[in-house]
């Protein structure tokens, strides 16, 4: 087996690893105040960080242009995480993950603003499949729904986050020097935990501790270890290997992902005629691999 296909080997991983968290924060959603959730999550997630980082590079303090700049990318992550889990409490994982699936073209939008980046034809080809594809499965399949425009409050609330999560990877782009992307992601966590400290310090005080059942606890260390660092590592190794935009393109499996997933434990399978949805998305992912 060559080494590209092994590479795909290892995204399709990252991506099954990253489609559980939809179905484990929708399991979670309900025991803790989402920002209290975000804000343990990229703490945990900090502190499993501090020891490579710190033997590594050593610890220091970024310079002030750095830490704005690194600033600016957490509060789009930590905006995207907590409306993520405000979401769950009303919508589904299927929803929230056929949602982000709009992702990848949005930060394409905003690159050729920012950055003056061009699209390229294949990821321009992509978005018409990938957002027909989301929107028939995020309305079930039915015309009658999408007439009606049938959304859960969470659907909107969850879009709202994809337009901040959006901007993450140009962000990256626009901010990143010569930095290690392991630095540059630990000082992302530390700022993300200071903005989630500034707006909901009284939320966190005011937390019930003894009241949080012991399934949240491990759906936090789940989330910190499976779908923060260890994907971190693997999408970082297959970026340098395949590319952003191609790594990038990835996302739009999460939806079927997600259904096996759910599928794994028990609930049904959605109906028949949502698969058309999902094979457009499916479609939009390999044309992006052409690029």
């Amino acid at each position: 087996m060559s080494g590209r296909w092994r590479t795909h080997l290892l995204m399709l991983l990252t991506t099954m690893l990253v489609s559980t968290s939809f179905t484990v924060g929708k399991a979670i959603a309900g025991g803790m105040d989402p920002a209290v959730l975000t804000l343990l999550r990229f703490a945990l997630a900090a502190l499993l960080f501090l020891p490579f980082v710190a033997w590594k590079y050593g610890l220091y303090l970024p310079k002030r242009k750095q830490f704005v700049g690194y600033a600016c990318i957490s509060f789009t992550l930590t905006g995207f995480f907590w409306l993520m889990f405000l979401s769950l409490q009303s919508t589904t994982a299927l929803n929230t993950g056929v949602i982000y699936t709009l992702v990848p073209g949005l930060s394409g939008l905003y690159s050729a603003v920012l950055l003056r980046e061009r699209l390229g034809k294949y990821r321009l080809m992509a978005l018409v499949p990938a957002t027909v594809g989301a929107i028939w499965v995020l309305f079930h399949g039915s015309w009658q729904q999408l007439l009606a425009f049938n959304l859960k409050s969470g659907d909107l609330i969850f879009f709202c986050g994809c337009l901040l999560m959006a901007f993450y990877t140009p962000l990256v782009k626009l901010f990143h020097r010569d930095e290690p992307m392991s630095v540059m992601t630990f000082w992302i966590l530390i700022t993300g935990c200071g903005w989630l400290l500034l707006f909901f310090s009284q939320r966190l005080m005011a937390m019930v501790w003894a009241d949080v059942p012991a399934q949240v606890w491990r759906g936090i260390a789940y989330l910190a270890i499976f779908s923060t660092m260890i994907t971190f590592f693997l999408s970082q190794l297959c970026t340098l290997r395949l590319g952003p935009t191609r790594v990038m393109a990835y996302s739009y499996l999460y939806p079927p992902f997600i259904m096996l997933i759910e599928w794994a434990y028990g609930q049904p399978l959605p109906p028949v005629q949502m698969l058309p949805g999902l094979v457009l998305i499916v479609a939009a992912m390999l044309i992006v691999q052409q690029e």
